[in-house]
C-alpha cells in the first residue's frame, strides 16, 4: 500500500481540566479492517470507548499516543502543550501517512501536509478513532491518579473543574500533578 495515500486523524483529550497531562493520539485506519461504530468519543460511553479501543488498536495500520505533563503545560501553556502532543503522536505513528488531518481549528508544526477539521472527530473516521484512544488513555491516568489522591475525586470527574473538584482544591489545595497556571488553581496557590 502507497503510504502517501494514507491519512493520519489526529485528536487530543483533556486540553479543559485542571489537573494532569493533555493527551494526543494519531491513527491511520486500516481501509481493510474497518472498525464500526467509531465517534466523537464524547459521545460514546465509557464502556463503548474502552472495547472500540482495544478494536482500534488491533484493526488499524498505525497508532501512537503522546502526552504532555501538567508542569510542561505550565511552562509553555495549554495550546503550545496540545499541539506538541498532537506533533509527538504524530511523530510517533510507524508508518508515515501522506496527509494529517487534525480536529480543530489549527494543525501542530509538523513536516508533513496536514489540514484543520473543525468537528473533525464527527466526520472523519480517522480522527473518531484518534478521539477515542486518547480519551481513554487519559481516563486511564486520570483512574491511576486517583489512586494517589483520591480525595479530589479524579475517577469521577476526570480532572475537570467541577463544583466537586474546586471544592476538594479549596480543602486539600492543590495536588503535583494540578495545572498551577489554570484559574480555579491559581487561586488555591
Amino acid at each position: 500500500m502507497n503510504s502517501d495515500l494514507l491519512i493520519a486523524g489526529v485528536d487530543e483529550a483533556g486540553r479543559g481540566p485542571l489537573v494532569g497531562a493533555v493527551v494526543a493520539a494519531a491513527v491511520i485506519l486500516n481501509p481493510d479492517k474497518p472498525v464500526a461504530g467509531l465517534a466523537d468519543s464524547k459521545k460514546l460511553t465509557e464502556k463503548k470507548r474502552q472495547a472500540l479501543a482495544i478494536e482500534i488498536k488491533e484493526s488499524v495500520l498505525a497508532w501512537s499516543i503522546a502526552s504532555v505533563s501538567a508542569a510542561e503545560i505550565d511552562q509553555i501553556n495549554i495550546l503550545q502543550a496540545t499541539m506538541k502532543a498532537m506533533k509527538l503522536a504524530v511523530e510517533g505513528l510507524n508508518i508515515t501517512p501522506g496527509k494529517v488531518l487534525v480536529d480543530g481549528n489549527r494543525c501542530p508544526d509538523i513536516a508533513l501536509p496536514a489540514e484543520a477539521i473543525i468537528k473533525g472527530d464527527d466526520k472523519v473516521q480517522a480522527i473518531s478513532a484518534a478521539s477515542i484512544l486518547a480519551k481513554v488513555e487519559r481516563d486511564q491516568q486520570m483512574q491511576t491518579l486517583h489512586e494517589s489522591y483520591p480525595q479530589y475525586g479524579f475517577d469521577r470527574h476526570k480532572g475537570y473543574g467541577t463544583k466537586l473538584h474546586v471544592e476538594a482544591l479549596k480543602t486539600h489545595g492543590a495536588c503535583p500533578e494540578h495545572r498551577k497556571t489554570f484559574s480555579p488553581v491559581k487561586k488555591v496557590l
